[in-house]
């Protein structure tokens, strides 16, 4: 049987993750080379809201993929259109790194300890608004580059601090630089943070087939539902919308929790709301969380954004 060829963008955090894929497949006999190409959102240092929001990230790969250049693709599923691509699979969500936020900042500090005026970088409308939301009297500051660049911002002394996703510090072996793991219940994450998403063509059943092996019930129950709260609020995966689901053991069985909330990035107005479901139902409970957000007025909010 020939490699397969698993296309990855060129920064190490995403051939790290790629490199963690090809592992799990090599571990079942497969071999797997890895195939680096460059995509628009790695190219251009503009803020991603101007040109195209994360989904710039995904479009190279995908192409490659549907002109057979790769077998498979690995992508940071938070950067994945939501809108499904009727050429392509989503063949496996293997097992979710921690979703959470992280700050790196100077001397060691929390969000709490940030001085009023700290210069905090962040690319992310989501992570602004909730952290004006939160009222501690810092800049945001936007902030575009690979993980290496952006805690090089704080150590050079360009930014007091920076957030992140956990995620990636982990996979990349730098959790230890993080000085504050971010509680959800202050900053909820992007919609499918911490995921991972293997993409291959629609009609290769073959891949499909080996893919399958690494799929995670449970993440992709949780993702579904952050996603399709995505999707039916009509927002891209730039827009200023955070959302976590968890399945958790209940009296009668697994049930999923979703929470999600949506903000101008001034930090005022917020709406942050819940909703319960079971796992075989997700799609369903984002659907309806999102439906009442949007009679709270989040359409709005969104817009201002994504228009």
């Amino acid at each position: 049987m020939k490699a397969l060829r698993l296309g990855t963008r060129a920064s190490a955090l995403a051939t790290t993750q790629s490199g963690l894929i090809a592992d799990r497949l090599r571990a079942t006999g497969v071999e797997v080379e890895l195939v680096t190409i460059s995509t628009e959102g790695d190219r251009n240092q503009q803020p991603l809201v101007e040109f195209g929001g994360q989904g710039v990230f995904v479009a190279a790969l995908r192409e490659a993929l549907v002109r057979g250049e790769v077998d498979l693709a690995v992508h940071s599923l938070k950067d994945l259109p939501t809108t499904p691509d009727p050429r392509l699979a989503l063949a496996a969500i293997p097992a979710r790194e921690d979703p959470r936020d992280a700050l790196v900042a100077r001397d060691g500090l929390t969000l709490g300890e940030l001085p009023q005026g700290a210069r905090v970088g962040t690319g992310s409308p989501r992570r602004e608004a909730q952290l004006n939301a939160l009222g501690l009297g810092v800049e945001v500051v936007p902030i575009r580059g690979n993980v290496g660049t952006r805690i090089g911002k704080v150590t050079s002394g360009e930014y007091d601090a920076v957030l992140l996703a956990r995620a990636g510090l982990l996979r990349l072996g730098r959790a230890d630089e993080a000085t504050e793991v971010i509680d959800p219940l202050q900053m909820l994450p992007a919609p499918g943070q911490g995921a991972l998403a293997c993409e291959c063509r629609a009609d290769d059943i073959a891949t499909i087939q080996l893919l399958s092996g690494l799929d995670d019930s449970d993440t992709r129950a949780a993702v579904t539902a952050e996603r399709s709260l995505l999707a039916t609020l009509e927002a891209g995966c730039s827009a200023p919308v955070g959302a976590l689901a968890e399945v958790a053991e209940g009296d009668d069985g697994d049930e999923l929790w979703l929470r999600a909330v949506v903000g101008s990035t001034s930090g005022s107005p917020t709406i942050r709301l819940s909703a319960t479901g079971l796992p075989s139902e997700a799609a369903a409970v984002g659907e309806r969380l999102a439906a009442e957000m949007l009679a709270e007025g989040a359409g709005a909010l969104v817009a201002v954004v994504t228009s």
